[in-house]
């Protein structure tokens, strides 16, 4: 890095990070407890729950290409990526403290508006989150750099959930007096305030400086982009079923706590300390000087099944079990970061081989896609599971219905992350082209504009 361009500052860097920081607010009460608070505090049975988790990811599958073609087709005074900061802000906190409203209505308009709330809120992160991705690429040109941007970005992530998940039930508790409804509507409104002040700032101070293809690229001609992309598939398919397995892992915790330990307390201790990845992430860039990034993503998965391993053998032995917590938390910390720096890779690949830079597009699907499909289904595949064991809200558990929540947490988690790691094995020899990509695509730059100054100098 010594003797090579340097594109961001470290105050830049910071911003970048407190954009995730203030998205992760929000979007770890969703991932955390959203399913809890509608089977425990709206009083949605968890099976209707779990459909209306499903039903709001076939939303994704239309609004993230879309909200990614919208970005490569945005030419505007701010980049292309960046202004979204600064238009979906104010939609995303609104939409955030109606989801977690729950007003009183009568059963099914209750249903409804659970739904509503929840599809509308999905898509306007997709629109936020998109371009936290996307911009990485415009930010620098520089692999390391990006890969050391992307860490202080991870790190701006992990204490976003740290602070929900350290903040959220005992704040619920105090700011409801019992409560949970009020609880949870002055948590949000709090919560949603500190993402706007903190997104807008972050807007004023990050810049797209790297020079690409300023055209529009319309959507059929992004769709392209994915033409012979195998880095990009193999990603977006390890990054599904990684968000699938994580998503399991802290949805199902709550219960896992509540019910089987029969102390709810824990879960707010053992959610802040899942903040301990972030160690695991800001060490990333030194394990990319000895290892592949292959090599380092497969070993977060493995390390996040031990973990799960772990908590099982420690039964209900809490120390055995926060060890387990821990060690699977470095390990999906790993894995969590890897694919959003790898995905600006995906995005050099894609136009190194079709020669269409669809930066929004290819890192909407491999980013906010996966993130938001992952979490629908894994909303809805541990709801199904606990339903048919018997499981019943603010009610004392059945043994089957403890051995649900058990499976769901522990066992589903472990086949989840098993199968994360089956399409990573496939991308080494991508990895390997790393190198001549960069220098193809930069000659190819240099190219096109001394021959927009050769026009512009004839002129």
């Amino acid at each position: 890095m010594a003797n090579v361009k340097k594109w961001m500052t470290k105050w830049e860097m910071i911003n970048y990070a407190s954009l995730d920081f203030s998205q992760v607010l929000i979007y770890m009460l969703i991932t955390s407890y959203l399913l809890y608070f509608y089977t425990d505090v709206a009083k949605i049975p968890v099976a209707t729950a779990g459909v209306i988790l499903l039903i709001a990811r076939g939303f994704d599958a239309i609004d993230a290409p879309i909200w990614g073609a919208l970005i490569d087709m945005t030419h505007s005074k701010y980049g292309r990526s960046r202004p979204y900061f600064l238009w979906i802000a104010f939609p995303f906190a609104i939409s955030a403290v109606l989801m977690f409203w729950n007003p009183n209505m009568a059963y099914n308009t209750r249903v409804i508006y659970c739904a509503v709330t929840y599809i509308l809120c999905g898509v306007l992160y997709t629109g936020i989150n998109t371009p936290l991705t996307s911009i990485l690429p415009s930010l620098s040109a520089n692999p390391q750099e990006r890969l050391t941007a992307n860490s202080v970005r991870m790190f701006g992530s992990q204490m976003g959930g740290f602070v929900t998940n350290a903040l959220c039930l005992p704040a619920v508790a105090m700011l409801g007096n019992g409560n949970d409804t009020k609880g949870f509507r002055w948590f949000i409104i709090i919560v949603a305030t500190v993402f706007l002040i903190l997104t807008l700032h972050a807007f004023t101070v990050i810049k797209e400086k790297v020079e690409v293809k300023t055209e529009k690229v319309p959507i059929t001609k992004s769709v392209k982009a994915i033409k012979g992309n195998w880095p990009w598939i193999i990603i977006v398919l390890g990054n599904l079923f990684y968000w699938i397995a994580y998503t399991n892992r802290s949805s199902t915790l709550v219960y896992y706590f509540t019910y089987n330990f029969n102390n709810k307390g824990l879960v707010s201790t053992f959610n802040a300390i899942a903040s301990i990845q972030v160690v695991a992430m800001l060490l990333i860039p030194l394990f990319n000087k000895k290892w592949s990034k292959t090599q380092i993503w497969i070993t977060g998965f493995i390390v996040a099944i031990i973990g799960q391993l772990i908590i099982f053998v420690g039964g209900k032995n809490i120390g055995i079990c926060l060890a387990g917590w821990i060690i699977g938390n470095m390990g999906s910390g790993i894995s969590v970061a890897m694919p959003f720096a790898m995905l600006s890779q995906a995005v050099d690949f894609g136009e190194w081989k079709s020669g269409i830079r669809a930066a929004g597009f290819l890192t909407a699907i491999g980013s906010s896609f996966c993130i938001k499909m992952g979490s629908g289904i894994a909303g809805f595949i541990p709801s199904m599971i606990m339903n048919h064991f018997g499981y019943v809200a603010d009610k004392t558990q059945t043994a089957q219905s403890l051995f649900g929540i058990k499976f769901c947490f522990i066992w589903l988690s472990i086949i989840l992350f098993s199968i994360a790691i089956i399409p990573v094995l496939f991308y080494g020899k991508y990895e390997k082209l790393e190198t001549k990509v960069d220098a193809d695509l930069q000659e190819k730059r240099a190219k096109i504009k001394e021959k927009e100054l050769s026009i512009n100098n004839a002129k």
